[in-house]
């Protein structure tokens, strides 16, 4: 049931792109239009198929629904989370809940359906260039250290002082990432979008402010004994420490 949608169009194919939706209606209209654009296009309509399409080739994206039969987009999220390649989430319900609900299980951006194809194209384009520019940066440096913590960029693996690995969702690390390339300066809001989730991110996203209270929560428990991420009225907030990159 899974096909390859070719592009149709005299350009490049940029990338691989597994759409995960048990709609065959939505299927054929956006995998033809991202194939119009140059991407190679597989489709899937449950998590088998999308497991079989895996299975066959890498892919370096994966734009999933959240209503499908058996294993719903949520949890196939959680599965692949700092393990997979990116997602983009795709549901009917759009409410703020339901996006930070997909956000903190590991989906790098969330689309309400139904979406127009060129926004969805402009995500995808934003999506695989965060990707393309932690691959750049993982090449000049593989981590750093700060206040007694290790965070390897490539294996996007953080360890508390005591040596004990901490698990972070997708945005924990973006974010986490964005302090620490910008420590002991006060970052907004929006910058911090910017920086961790990119340009095409809602100017107004209160995931921000729930992701910085797990991430902080999680550097607390991990034993730093340091209030590393402080709260800057009116302002923002400031990562404390001085990062050392090795």
């Amino acid at each position: 049931m899974a096909r390859m949608e070719p592009s149709t169009e005299q350009v490049p194919a940029t990338a691989r792109i597994l759409m995960v939706d048990d709609d065959p209606g939505i299927l054929d209209v956006v995998s033809d239009f991202l194939g119009k654009h140059g991407y190679l296009v597989e489709t899937a309509g449950d998590a088998r198929e999308m497991e079989q399409a895996l299975e066959r080739g890498p892919v370096d994206l994966i734009v999933l629904d959240v209503m499908l039969p058996g294993e719903d987009g949520l949890s196939i999220a959680r599965r692949l989370s700092g393990e997979g390649p990116p997602i983009i989430m795709l549901s009917a319900m759009g409410e703020d809940t339901d996006r930070i609900v997909g956000l903190e299980l590991g989906a790098d951006d969330y689309l309400a359906k139904p979406c127009n194809p060129r926004e969805l194209l402009a995500r995808v384009r934003a999506v695989l260039r965060r990707a393309e520019q932690r691959g750049q940066a993982n090449a000049i440096g593989a981590g750093c250290e700060f206040a007694g913590w290790r965070l390897d960029l490539v294996r996007r693996e953080l360890r508390s002082p005591p040596g004990v690995a901490v698990n972070l969702s997708s945005g924990e690390f973006s974010l986490l990432r964005a302090f620490v390339e910008r420590p002991q300066r006060v970052l907004t809001r929006d910058q911090l979008l910017d920086f961790a989730r990119g340009p095409d991110s809602d100017a107004f996203d209160r995931a921000i402010d729930v992701q910085i209270s797990r991430l902080r929560r999680k550097l607390d428990d991990g034993g730093g004994g340091t209030d590393l991420i402080r709260t800057i009225r009116n302002e923002g907030y400031m990562f404390t420490a001085k990062v050392k990159r090795t």
